[in-house]
Formats: C-alpha cells, structure tokens, sequence
C-alpha cells in the first residue's frame, strides 16, 4: 500500500457563527496527485490555507510524513518540505524570468554576507550552482525561449508557469497548487498537465485545488469534493464524475460526458 504523505483529521475552522470547515478527514498518499474540487465558498482554499499554517483549524489535527502540523509557522511547514502556490501569482514585473527565479533560489544558498562581499571561491561556486539550477527550472517549466524576458512581459498564463517554478526551486517533497491553470487557454493548460504529470514522476506528491474539470479528470489519482465545508464524495475521476450528489452540488449533468 502506498504510504501516507498527508493526513488531515477531523480538521473544523469557525469563523464566529460560519463553518467553513465541518469534520474535514482525507489523505494524500506519497507519489499521488489528489484534487480537491467544490463550488465557490466551498471551503478548498481555507483547506490549504490550515495545511500550509496560514490559517489554525478550531480543531482537528493536520499531519505530514507523521510530524503534526498544528501550531507550526508556514516556513517551518516549508521546512518540512510542503510548499503551495497562491490563486494570484506574484512575479517581479521588471526583472527577467531567469532573475525572478535567482530571487526564489537565494534561500537555498549557503553562504555568508562577507563571503559574498568578498567574492571568495566559496561564494563563487554556489551562485554558480544557483545560475545552473535556475536553467533548469526555466527549462523543466517550459520557459527556456522566454528566460531573458521580463517577467512582466509575459501571458498570465506564463506567469503562472513562472509561480510553479518557484515554487520548485523551493526543492518541494509536496506541492499544493491552488487553480494552476486559472487564465490559460486549452493549449496551456494541455501544457500545465504534461508538468504535473512529470514533477509527479519525479517523486512529488501534490494536492490540487481546481475548477478546470476536465483538467481535473485527466491528471487526478483520487478527487476529494467539498460542498458548504463538508466532504460529500472521494474517489477517482470515474466514480466522482458518476457520482450523483457530486453531479447535483457541482458538476453538473453534463459530467458524465466529460
């Protein structure tokens, strides 16, 4: 059996007299893509927020790899290796795309001020090794044609692309994506699931917040549903799309041709 990577239990958040959470319990297993799908208000993004810890559940409990989340900060939960991108993606308009991700990979380095100051080899080799990584990324997001571009200059759709690159230059064990492919045309998001699929394949879990269906269904292991706060089904892509309580909150009679 696959081992389990994420464990959410029991996790409720009140906000006064609103439930935006009710008994919350699902997993994430090592090595799985599972998407988390409702309607508006549903609750899937205060989900990722308590598991991230930007947000405390008012009870339940939120594990990974067995070290209890509850009360951690969200860098220390990035420590852990959980790193999520945001509904809105944030670049820097006026440096290039190669830049940008220099920026995100500065907290990888492992040098001190004065040696960096002072250009001694130690300095040298590690931007030399951060220069190297950043080709990477920019290549493994498909952006290698537009590195020396400014970040501004790009689609939203790329500057979506350039928000999940910086995400894994975080070095992530798991990655939570919350609507990756919001604002791109077919072709894109055809694109953005080849990406998933093979930062999957090299060994991250993920946990993704959708509404692109058929996206959804065609990258997704298991599909958890939330609707009012509450999980209402969980599965795979072909029981969630035949699911009729799934068929009726959500996705509507037009789901089973998807």
């Amino acid at each position: 059996m696959t081992a389990i990577a994420l464990k959410v239990e029991k996790v409720a958040v009140h906000f006064g007299g609103l439930v935006a959470l009710s008994d919350m319990n699902f997993t994430v297993g090592e090595g799985e893509i599972v998407s988390l799908i409702g309607p508006n208000g549903a609750g899937k993004t205060t989900a990722f927020n308590v598991v991230t810890g930007f947000l405390d559940p008012t009870h339940g409990a939120v594990s990974y790899r067995g070290t209890a989340l509850n009360g951690l900060k969200p860098h220390q939960i990035a420590d852990l290796g959980l790193i999520r991108t945001f509904q809105r993606t944030s670049v820097f308009p006026n440096d290039t795309v190669y830049d940008n991700l220099l920026v995100g990979l500065h907290r990888r380095g492992r040098v001190s001020l004065l040696e960096a100051i002072l250009g001694l080899p130690r300095a040298r080799s590690s931007h030399r090794r951060l220069r190297e990584r950043a080709s990477e990324l920019v290549e493994w997001v498909g952006l290698e044609r537009r590195a020396h571009d400014l970040a501004g200059s790009l689609s939203y759709g790329e500057q979506r692309l350039v928000g999940v690159a910086l995400a894994l230059a975080a070095e992530p064990s798991m990655l939570l994506l919350d609507e990756p492919v919001s604002g791109m045309n077919a072709s894109e998001t055809h694109t953005f699931v080849q990406l998933v699929r093979n930062i999957r394949d090299r060994g991250v879990t993920i946990l993704l917040v959708e509404h692109d269906m058929p996206m959804v269904m065609s990258v997704s292991d298991r599909i958890v549903v939330l609707n009012y706060g509450r999980i209402i089904a969980e599965g795979t892509p072909n029981v969630i799309r035949n699911d009729p309580a799934v068929i009726e909150a959500y996705l509507g009679q037009g789901a089973t041709r998807a």
